[in-house]
């Protein structure tokens, strides 16, 4: 009879080693593509063998035995009996079942011995998965499938895309990887810096489209805010050396703190000026705070990831929205705007601005942005115009760019904030 907390264990054991696995295996068989599918094919057996025969005492161990037996396999459909396949096989032990389901006695080398360590393989992996040689959707997709352990299924879901869509993305960056014959390697050390920035990236992505849904009826997906975080104090430990690793962590730990406070009792986006701040994440608060203070204690100023949880810190120890510190928060994002200039970036100034200096202060920072098209698709820029106009009084102004912000938004949440607002006027 087949047991339910059979299938439960392989994707609790998934979602926590998946990324160990296939960097194991791709260490072993030199060929991401294809260990990426051993692991796949192990996860498969593994979903009809634990239910029925129980999980063995070693769940990672016995998955990684499974795709190295696979791997021989597929060396031997290709005849290639040669050091490959010898490099293979001398990691085995001999007897125990074909299939791997006998538990295998552990070798030396297995992985997750320590579910707390974290090695050469995963940081290899993490760097292979966010290459500059991929399109940042193929890095994102690739990134929450062999680091995150998602199926295609729950990224489709994620994304609002259909899991056909991701399941060839995932393909093209196997391929591609391949065709650039991308090493699967940890970056030479002087190379890290540039290529950590695409990592970074991914990784805030991912998290900026959990945490302010771009569409759909949720204003956030927290499994995938989660997702984002959880990859974040990954390589804040595999980098401890990095600043921006540990201010990237802070920044999505310190925003992720105020995500119990946003949403209403029916889903509703509940904003800044209104939440309880009683329901935000001290724990989250605190783990932000000490990311930020490890990031601090390098002594080099801080950067992009730096500089944004520097903001949010402000707003986690305001107690608040009249008490934030405003004049601090336009300080950093005026440092914010010099080291990497964005119309988002002074966007956010503009607010800022007009909570410290007023209303009248802030508008010729909007208008000058409603003059080029970067906003020309989004509801952020006639949302802000459209309160600035509010508070200065001038109503059918105000009205006009709330109209052109509810029309562009695409998330109904958020929308359903910009007609109350509407309606008030």
């Amino acid at each position: 009879m087949s047991d339910p907390t059979g299938r439960k264990a392989v994707a609790a054991v998934w979602r926590i080693d998946s990324a160990r696995i296939i960097g194991a295996l791709t260490r072993y068989t030199g060929d991401f593509a294809l260990a990426e599918d051993l692991a796949q094919e192990a996860l498969a057996e593994a979903l009809v063998t634990w239910p029925r025969e129980g999980v063995p005492n070693n769940p990672a161990g016995w998955l990684l035995t499974v795709g190295r037996r696979r791997a021989i396999d597929t060396f031997r459909r290709r005849s290639t009996r040669d050091e490959k396949y010898a490099a293979l096989a001398h990691h085995l032990s001999e007897g125990g079942a074909l299939t791997g389901a006998t538990d295998p006695a552990p070798a030396p080398d297995d992985v997750l011995w320590d579910p707390d360590q974290i090695d050469d393989d995963t940081l290899a992996l993490v760097f292979t998965s966010c290459h500059p040689v991929l399109s940042r959707e193929a890095a994102v997709a690739m990134t929450l499938r062999v680091i995150g352990g998602l199926t295609s299924d729950e990224i489709a879901r994620a994304f609002l895309v259909p899991t056909a869509t991701v399941q060839a993305r995932i393909t093209r960056a196997k391929k591609t990887l391949g065709a650039a014959n991308v090493p699967f390697e940890v970056p030479p050390a002087e190379e890290r810096p540039r290529r950590l920035a695409q990592v970074l990236s991914v990784i805030y992505l991912i998290f900026t489209e959990g945490s302010s849904a771009s569409s759909g009826d949720e204003v956030m997906r927290l499994d995938l805010a989660g997702e984002a975080q959880r990859l974040a104090r990954i390589l804040s430990r595999l980098m401890p050396a990095e600043p921006e690793a540990h201010s990237l962590l802070a920044l999505l730990e310190l925003t992720a703190a105020r995500f119990p406070a946003r949403r209403g009792p029916d889903g509703e986006t509940v904003l800044l000026e209104d939440q309880d701040r009683r329901r935000w994440d001290r724990s989250a608060i605190a783990r932000g705070r000490a990311a930020l203070a490890k990031a601090t204690d390098a002594g080099r100023g801080y950067g992009y990831y730096g500089l944004q949880a520097a903001i949010a810190e402000c707003h986690a120890l305001a107690p608040s929205v009249q008490e934030t510190d405003w004049n601090r928060i336009v300080l950093l994002y005026e440092a914010l705007g010099r080291l990497a200039p964005s119309p988002v970036v002074d966007l956010n100034r503009a607010v800022a601005v007009s909570m410290a200096r007023g209303p009248e202060a802030a508008l010729p920072i909007v208008e000058e942005l409603a003059g080029t098209d970067a906003f020309a698709h989004s509801h952020q820029l006639p949302g802000v115009r459209g309160e600035l106009l509010r508070r200065l009084g001038r109503v059918e102004e105000a009205r006009s760019a709330l109209q052109e912000a509810v029309r562009l938004c695409g998330n109904e949440r958020e929308r359903a904030v910009l007609t109350r607002k509407l309606a008030a006027l």
